[in-house]
């Protein structure tokens, strides 16, 4: 009888990590697994009861929740071999508009920032700008240090990927002011208390805490969203997706279009600025 034991899983982990998988992966492969594991109750484990688990997650999360929970699956079944137990994922269409709901706008950005000023906090309110202002990743935060500061630009290694992100001239003079007030000497820009690098769930809970003074949808309100806000200013100036795609770190320019993507009603009065229509 198969059964998926801790050291089985912290063996998985330690191969992801040999593989140089980053903490935010690891972390989600874990956390899908061991939610698997607390769903089964101790059943036998087999193909059936995989895809009656597949059922109940399709009933529950949206299909590319779902397809992204299959695969940690799918990956801890490869490493132990058990390659039969592994289930196909959800065919889904590719997605042509933006969510309207979701997509946070230049004005709603501004409102967040001046929700943070309102706070007086000042870190907060420059966090928002560089990862807007710049592109990075909130993972990729911690490479904003005051070396990178000084210097305009921050190396990033991201996945065995090298890049440089270059931090504009005006956020590096208020970023400068606000290292000599907090007394930061090296190392990272943006951290806690005690001195450590601040992470995504810290970043979210600051950034939700915003919402309802900011006037904005909780919805819309999280770090990856003023990524995209970067993306989507920087293409519809530009229209240069190749270079918005090196810009942002991605191997394909099929992961950028995502990010450019526009919603429907932007959409709708484009092309009734065709002057294709008779009546």
């Amino acid at each position: 009888m198969r059964k998926i034991t801790n050291e089985l899983i912290l063996k998985f982990k330690e191969y992801l990590v040999s593989e140089e998988k980053s903490s935010a992966t690891l972390e989600k492969y874990i956390r899908d697994i061991t939610a698997f594991v607390a769903w089964m109750c101790g059943r036998e484990l087999n193909k059936d009861l995989v895809l009656e688990y597949k059922q109940n997650i399709v009933a529950s999360y949206a299909p590319a929740s779902v397809n992204s929970m299959l695969s940690s699956l799918n990956s801890f079944f490869a490493y132990n071999e058990w390659y039969e137990l592994r289930v196909k994922a959800l065919k889904i269409q590719r997605q042509i508009f933006a969510n309207k709901d979701k997509e946070l706008t230049k004005a709603e950005y501004e409102s967040l920032c001046r929700a943070a000023k309102r706070k007086n906090n000042e870190q907060l309110y420059l966090l928002m700008q560089t990862i807007c202002s710049s592109g990075l990743r909130v993972s990729e935060l911690s490479a904003v240090t005051v070396e990178a500061v000084r210097q305009k630009r921050a190396n990033i290694n991201c996945k065995g990927k090298m890049r440089i992100v270059i931090l504009p001239d005006d956020l590096c003079r208020v970023l400068m002011k606000f290292i000599r007030e907090q007394k930061i000497t090296s190392g990272a820009v943006f951290v806690t208390r005690n001195g450590k690098p601040l992470d995504r769930s810290n970043i979210w809970r600051l950034m939700k805490s915003l919402c309802e003074s900011a006037g904005v949808s909780r919805e819309k309100v999280f770090p990856h969203n003023l990524r995209h806000l970067f993306a989507r200013t920087f293409y519809g100036i530009e229209k240069d997706i190749v270079r918005l795609a090196d810009i942002l770190g991605h191997s394909s320019v099929n992961t950028t279009r995502i990010y450019t993507m526009e919603n429907s009603e932007v959409h709708r009065q484009l092309i009734q600025k065709l002057g294709l229509l008779l009546c």
